[in-house]
């Protein structure tokens, strides 16, 4: 089964006239190479934001620069890996050099697929670094010049999920970081002041290799076919029978971090298709 990640077009950006969206100011994404953190990255520079992506896949991320480019924005691509502290230290003090830091966007995430008892917890510890940890360093690093900005102010956008809201079997660690980034943005609002903000976007299932690679292995785990995973599994309970875009995704976190978004504060944007809040018999 192949899905392929769809081509960005410029009119299916989210255009907002917001006047903080300059070249001045640098809205910094990680997961930058692939799905989401490139459409936002796209969607960013396309929007007139000075924009830094953040991925270990450095053959991808440069295409996302390409694309961005493609669309008259301005994007540049950083090697980092989000494990490393000394890595996220280095990307912040290059994105500092091109402007104010007044975004950030988490989106980098991987999965595994295994029940709890079977779960290796290598795997486990490194799923919690890049995808709770890293999210609370890079925000610690650029809070603080988000504070010294002119305006003091800041937006902070982190790639909840649905399994932010509902758990499903042999995604346990997956599960956890998810509910802990609904946390992490309850908390950096609870402590900006108003000033500084944070928000969740929670998706069903999104089409991204994240996505894709996971068909397999939850085959194999439930005992039903590919193509069954998709209809009953990823798509069984939204009332929208089709997969998200990862443009569709980046819009939520360009209004999320727009002056029309002023009332987020701490909120989760729930995008799910219908998935948790109206959960039942398709």
């Amino acid at each position: 089964m192949d899905i392929a990640e769809p081509v960005i077009e410029r009119d299916e950006i989210l255009v907002l006239d917001d006047l903080d969206f300059n070249a001045d100011n640098v809205m910094i994404v990680t997961g930058a190479a692939t799905g989401i953190g490139r459409a936002t990255c796209v969607a960013s520079a396309a929007s007139g934001l000075m924009t830094v992506g953040l991925d270990v896949n450095q053959a991808e991320g440069k295409k996302t620069v390409d694309m961005a480019r493609d669309l008259g924005g301005q994007m540049i691509f950083l090697e980092a890996d989000l494990v490393k502290d000394e890595d996220m230290d280095r990307a912040v003090a290059e994105a500092v050099k091109l402007g104010t830091i007044k975004y950030l966007i988490n989106v980098a995430g991987i999965q595994h697929i295994d029940f709890i008892e079977d779960f290796p917890m290598e795997r486990y510890d490194h799923m919690q670094r890049l995808m709770v940890r890293a999210p609370f360093y890079l925000s610690k690093l650029t809070i603080p010049h988000m504070k010294n900005s002119s305006d003091g102010r800041g937006v902070i956008g982190n790639m909840a999920s649905a399994h932010a809201h509902v758990s499903t079997l042999a995604k346990a660690s997956y599960n956890i970081s998810k509910f802990a980034l609904r946390a992490l943005s309850q908390s950096i609002s609870a402590e900006g002041q108003g000033r500084v903000r944070s928000f969740t976007v929670s998706t069903a299932f999104v089409k991204t290799p994240l996505t894709l690679n996971q068909i397999p292995a939850q085959a194999e785990k439930r005992g039903i076919t590919p193509e069954r995973v998709v209809t009953d599994v990823m798509c069984g309970h939204t009332r929208v029978k089709e997969m998200m875009s990862p443009i569709e995704v980046a819009n939520l976190f360009l209004f999320g971090c727009s002056r029309f978004a002023r009332y987020l504060v701490g909120g989760d944007l729930l995008f799910d298709g219908g998935m948790v809040l109206t959960y039942g018999e398709s």
